[in-house]
């Protein structure tokens, strides 16, 4: 991370603690001493609004005649939403967001919004301890609404963004009985004082019958982890690594406090989760698939991309739900905005007959070309330098839905110029006369689609010239004998563009 990232985000820590300072010893020692009181502090507002509007029914446990007022139905599934640390002691707007989500998506579902702001509007530390306590305050309610009302603990979901997150897994232990909760997703779990720590001081799969979490902003080589990077779920995914994530860069820093505020624009990543589980919910035709990795260098290779065996899953609402005995860490690329789905393709390519030059890292593209539509000028990133006689995994993403892979454009991009530096050498050493340029000989191109899990070969157009040097682009079509052959005649067109 650039040093001015790394400012900032300290930055906008101390700023936020000595925010905090104004707050009195008395209010502290009142949080901390919530064990000792009977009455809840956390409040359990059932969300009656529609399109963002905010409108609320809290209601009181142990107190049915509130159920009534709230018109709360214990014959449908209940999903709760928990805020994390709060800087302003206010609730941020994706909570709204995502209680509408909820409404649109679902329809038949009752939405509480889990608000425990004066618990959470502490020093760090001081909100860490208050997540236990929280979290058995919704156990409370939860047993509450089962034993007298028959709402099961398995309808329930609860969704924890944060330090939210955790409190959702305390939740999960503290419930009493036999019965789990159905379900746990935590959005970018908490890291500082939870990485590390052991399962009962976290959240873990044990907590739900199924737990899934989005980890966005892990950051784990600063020293300084705002969201956990160790699995805590059945299911943990890592869009982009679970790093930073697109459109929240250093790059486009300047864009983004225009835009959404200073603290938006630090938090961008960390949030990105939540955005991410709306997505999910609004963009039903547009589900972002991930896939089974030991690590993120491995699934940069492309390697990763299989659905055998629950390999592959769905990122978000409609994940498929099967528990596992370890957890199972996901990848998967994603867009700036949302929708935020990719479609991810693994290309095996065998680089033959270099020249002299033992390694390279040459700066490639390649362009597809499907029965939907275009993908152009996608990157080829390089995990490892190229040398010869050897066959390398790459793995490529688009925002577009090509469709089937018809025909590719494969371009050695000129980066270095190669020509003037042959001519320098052969200056100094006019011996050597041979083979002026590196070059590559590639007879075939095998790509995997991740989403539908098609394998294609390609064969180079001409084959009687199958050499590529730098600033050469060649073409490659579906080899003889594949069914979908003959379809490549309607890009004809496109070849000779």
């Amino acid at each position: 991370m650039h040093n001015w990232t790394k400012l900032s985000l300290l930055f906008f820590i101390c700023a936020t603690l000595n925010a905090q300072n104004t707050r009195t010893q008395e209010q502290e020692e009142t949080s901390v001493d919530r064990r000792t009181a009977h009455v809840a502090t956390t409040k359990f507002c059932l969300y009656k609004g529609h399109l963002f509007n905010e409108e609320t029914c809290c209601i009181i446990p142990h107190q049915a005649v509130t159920l009534e007022t709230c018109s709360l139905n214990t014959s449908l599934p209940l999903v709760m939403i928990i805020h994390g640390w709060t800087v302003d002691g206010m609730h941020e707007s994706w909570i709204w967001k995502m209680a509408a989500a909820l409404k649109v998506k679902l329809k038949d579902v009752n939405v509480i919004v889990v608000n425990w702001l004066s618990l959470a509007h502490q020093h760090y530390p001081i909100a860490v301890k208050n997540t236990r306590l929280v979290g058995r305050e919704i156990a409370d309610l939860l047993d509450w609404l089962e034993e007298f009302f028959g709402l099961p603990k398995r309808k329930v979901h609860l969704i924890g963004y944060s330090l939210g997150a955790h409190v959702s897994g305390f939740a999960g232990s503290y419930v009493t009985g036999r019965n789990k909760i159905g379900r746990i997703t935590g959005l970018d779990p908490a890291g500082p004082l939870f990485e590390g720590m052991s399962s009962s001081d976290r959240l873990s799969p044990d907590d739900a019958n199924f737990v899934d979490a989005l980890h966005t902003f892990t950051q784990e080589h600063m020293g300084l982890s705002v969201g956990i990077n160790q699995p805590v779920a059945h299911y943990d995914f890592y869009p982009n690594g679970g790093t930073f994530q697109p459109g929240c860069h250093i790059k486009h820093m300047y864009s983004h406090i225009a835009q959404y505020g200073i603290l938006a624009t630090v938090k961008c990543a960390h949030e990105r989760s939540v955005h991410l589980f709306i997505d999910s919910l609004l963009n039903e035709d547009k589900q972002s698939v991930a896939y089974w990795c030991n690590d993120l260098n491995t699934f940069n290779k492309g390697i990763c991309l299989s659905c055998r065996k629950n390999r592959c899953n769905t990122l978000g609402y409609n994940i498929k739900k099967v528990r596992t005995q370890r957890s199972k860490k996901m990848y998967l690329k994603t867009r700036a905005d949302m929708p935020y789905k990719v479609y991810h393709y693994q290309f095996k390519i065998r680089f033959i007959n270099q020249t002299e030059h033992s390694k390279l890292e040459p700066s490639l593209t390649v362009s597809l070309y499907g029965i939907q539509d275009d993908a152009e000028n996608l990157p080829i990133k390089l995990v490892e330098s190229i040398t010869a006689n050897k066959t390398y995994s790459f793995l490529i993403h688009t925002d577009v839905n090509i469709g089937d892979l018809m025909m590719l454009k494969f371009k050695w991009e000129n980066s270095v110029d190669w020509a003037s530096l042959w001519r320098t050498v052969q200056t100094y050493f006019p011996w050597r006369q041979k083979n002026q340029n590196p070059e590559f000989i590639i007879r075939k191109i095998r790509v995997k689609a991740g989403e539908t899990q098609h394998k294609v070969t390609l064969c180079s157009l001409n084959t009687t010239n199958m050499h590529i040097q730098p600033a050469q682009e060649k073409t490659f079509v579906r080899c003889k004998g594949d069914r979908s052959r003959s379809r490549h005649r309607r890009l004809k067109h496109k070849i000779s563009t």
